[in-house]
């Protein structure tokens, strides 16, 4: 799973000659994986599991609930305090707030394009990119080398994007590499932070990447049915639109 979450797109010849195992036992563990929804299984091999009718590319994305997600990014930009280390996803919502915070003097991890690049700029920002592979689908780089870049941090503060949130506490999103990489940054950060709004209310996408006591903030909009299922739960839900609960 190693081989193909790396290189993405692979054949059974190409399995067989890395890995030194027969192609008939490649084939059967292709069938495996693809039953586990892991991979999709080509002629003559394997992709990764990816719905792309979900995952549009991130230039279409960032238009839908412009507003709402300005309104999330502004109250999140509030619990960043200058000098911290944060890490910004790549979701659209991350890249508005990093437009908020390109005055202050900060050190910023990010595996997204969009947020290189409303920072770049940025003179009191010392911008740390993660490499990896790069889906040009979200704009963002993901993959085994990422993974392991990211344990070199220690972060104050993470904010991700979620495709799905649910009152149980699951968060999701609809790719797997980028699931593994939200997973990781929540193990390395202090301050663990979603941004959702209304499309991602009471939604579930293909991976799992946390649950209950993995997150500690939620950051939606004012008519998050949710809100209280959550709180329950032991996570904060802060609400864009009334400033007075942060």
């Amino acid at each position: 799973m190693k081989i193909i979450s790396r290189l993405r797109n692979v054949s059974v010849q190409d399995l067989t000659e890395r890995t030194g195992v027969s192609e008939v036992t490649i084939r059967k563990d292709l069938t495996i994986l693809e039953e586990a929804g892991l991979v999709v299984r080509t002629h003559g091999g394997a992709q990764l599991a990816e719905d792309i009718t979900v995952m549009r590319d991130l230039e279409s994305r960032s238009g839908d609930h412009v507003s709402e997600k300005r309104q999330i990014a502004s109250l999140a930009a509030r619990l960043v305090s200058g000098g911290d280390t944060i890490y910004l996803d790549s979701g659209s919502t991350c890249a508005l707030l990093a437009e908020q915070i390109v005055g202050m003097s900060l050190r910023v991890v990010t595996n997204s394009i969009a947020v290189m690049n409303a920072l770049v700029g940025a003179h009191g920002i010392t911008l740390f990119s993660i490499g990896g592979s790069y889906r040009r689908e979200a704009g963002s780089f993901v993959g085994p080398l990422a993974l392991e870049n990211v344990k070199e941090f220690q972060i104050e503060t993470c904010f991700v994007g979620a495709t799905g949130v649910s009152g149980r506490g699951v968060f999701s999103s609809q790719n797997i590499l980028e699931s593994q990489l939200k997973s990781e940054i929540l193990n390395v950060s202090r301050r663990r932070i979603v941004l959702a709004d209304t499309s991602k209310f009471s939604t579930a996408a293909f991976s799992i990447f946390a649950r209950t006591g993995d997150v500690d903030v939620i950051i939606a909009e004012h008519d998050f049915e949710d809100a209280a299922s959550l709180r329950e739960l032991g996570i904060e839900v802060l609400l864009a639109d009334q400033p007075e609960s942060v």
